[in-house]
């Protein structure tokens, strides 16, 4: 197995030769074109790609970068455990934590999947307990809310996760307890979500895998000060998810600990104990574990060669096709679905800090453009907001929708002869085509050019099982892209020089004069 250059693989060449010959979609876009672009995704979704600039050709292009780049093969290599984060020289395996795809994998005689296994039970077993009143807060109440205190991963996935999913809990029956979330070392946050709670009700979780995180240990600091003022036990309202070696580990400040490993990178750490913990007490764990199952059928989805028959890769290859030969710096990933606000700020970080590099997996710079800029909103808000810079813009956008047919609630209204729900999807269909077709007018301020790309994920409703395949997708869509690019998509060296500046400003030290000068005009010292 070979680690090329993304510009060192023979087609390379013949992708460059080909963007040069256009292809109009936005004239082959009808009803055949839309109905044969379609692949079947895990949990019952699909993705079309029907409204791409990608013709036949390009297709066959794009599964010959696939074999020469090796995916499958160096997807199956991660799987089984080869050290693929090159930076840090650790193995990848956020697959294992919902089901092996591979062989074994073990480290130093131990069985990394078995250990997996063994957190889910753990932290499964004490959500549960939670639920009976087996854990109850220092006053004797019952817990109702839970707070997450984490930043980045510990945050973001979580988060979006959980108002994913709220709605249809509470519909379904399975709201178990209320989520917040502090993350911001802004004490403006913590305190907000403090001032929202009554303390006594409280449970709070404290991620942070090497248990020195600044931000989420100041607040800590906020929430267990809050708490002894309250005259409440800090012990008793707090539990910690970290790894085995950190000082937050087997310590009697906390209720339990549950633990991850360095295996696990942050940002692909909602299907371990970072997300688990903080869904299976909002939801059950019999939730959670739907979620795991809907990620893994994706993941199993993701191992086939044929570029046409899986989702993630196809995706992975026309976003390397729009990002290296079209020249499009920037997605927007666009989800029909309100539950799905917080989604594309977790896909932003994920996408962003795996294949934000300039170096490949050896260090060494690359001559071609890596990820590109993610940003997004859901529909129809962002329509009022961004979608006349995406319509009419001087630059071209792709964009990726994501849409459902049936609403989580099945709480609707009729108004002009048709229920919320079908006016979101309505308006959902009318700007694919939209931003296809676009318009002619004579008037220029009325023309629209169309030929803007997008792609489409759809699905009947929002489910646990579904939400976990959405995930996956664009994991492994990430994972994919970066090993075209040959960059290692999973260390982050590039949020390490802020925080060691960080460090020097609240030591005092001033060696660097524009340093010192912010530092006074922010109130520092």
């Amino acid at each position: 197995m070979q680690y090329l250059n993304f510009d060192k693989v023979p087609v390379y060449k013949k992708l460059a030769e080909h963007a040069g010959t256009g292809f109009n979609f936005k004239e082959k876009l009808d009803a055949k074109r839309v109905e044969d672009c379609i692949v079947p995704m895990a949990a019952s979704l699909n993705y079309s790609w029907a409204a791409k600039a990608a013709d036949s050709q390009c297709i066959k292009l794009l599964q010959e970068l696939a074999e020469q780049q090796e995916l499958i093969a160096k997807y199956k290599a991660l799987l089984n455990g080869e050290m693929m984060n090159t930076g840090e020289k650790r193995k990848v395996l956020h697959h294992l934590l919902r089901g092996e795809q591979g062989q074994p994998v073990t480290e130093d005689g131990k069985n990394i999947g078995d250990f997996y296994r063994k957190e889910l039970d753990r932290f499964s077993s004490f959500a549960s307990a939670v639920h009976e009143g087996k854990y109850k807060g220092s006053t004797g109440k019952m817990f109702n809310t839970v707070v997450q205190i984490g930043i980045g991963g510990s945050d973001l996935g979580p988060r979006a996760l959980y108002l994913a999913l709220e709605n249809w809990a509470e519909a379904e029956g399975k709201k178990k307890l209320n989520a917040k979330f502090i993350s911001n070392v802004d004490p403006d946050d913590a305190s907000s979500v403090i001032a929202s709670c009554a303390l006594e009700n409280c449970l709070f979780i404290l991620v942070s895998k090497s248990g020195t995180t600044q931000e989420t240990l100041a607040n800590e600091l906020f929430v267990k000060d809050k708490l002894t003022k309250a005259g409440l036990d800090a012990s008793k309202h707090m539990i910690a998810v970290t790894s085995e070696t950190s000082p937050l580990a087997r310590n009697s400040a906390y209720l339990d600990s549950f633990y991850i490993d360095d295996y696990v990178g942050g940002r692909y750490s909602s299907s371990s104990a970072v997300g688990g913990c903080v869904l299976s007490l909002a939801f059950g764990p019999d939730v959670f574990k739907e979620f795991l199952a809907g990620a893994a059928q994706a993941d199993k989805l993701a191992l086939n060669e044929n570029i046409l028959e899986n989702a993630a890769l196809l995706d992975a290859l026309i976003g390397i096709w729009e990002r290296n030969f079209l020249n499009y710096p920037y997605t927007a990933v666009l989800p029909y679905s309100q539950a799905l606000g917080r989604f594309p700020a977790h896909l932003q970080q994920m996408d962003m800090e795996s294949n934000g590099k300039r170096v490949n997996r050896n260090g060494e710079a690359v001559s071609y453009n890596t990820g590109p800029v993610i940003f997004g909103e859901p529909g129809t808000n962002g329509q009022h907001s961004f979608y006349q810079l995406l319509h009419q813009g001087t630059g071209v956008i792709p964009l990726q929708f994501i849409g459902f047919s049936d609403s989580q609630r099945n709480d609707d209204v009729i108004v002009d002869n048709s229920i919320s729900q079908k006016k979101l999807a309505a308006n959902l269909a009318a700007q694919i085509v939209a931003f296809a077709k676009g318009q002619q007018s004579e008037d220029g301020n009325k023309e629209f050019p169309g030929g803007r790309p997008s792609s489409l994920i759809y699905g009947k409703k929002l489910t646990p099982a579904a939400l976990g395949c959405l995930l996956a997708h664009f994991e492994n869509k990430v994972m994919f892209q970066g090993f075209v690019w040959n960059v290692n998509s999973f260390d982050q060296e590039g949020v390490q020089l802020g925080k060691i500046l960080t460090k020097k400003v609240l030591s005092g030290d001033f060696s660097d004069g524009a340093l010192e000068i912010y530092s006074k005009i922010l109130g520092i010292f």
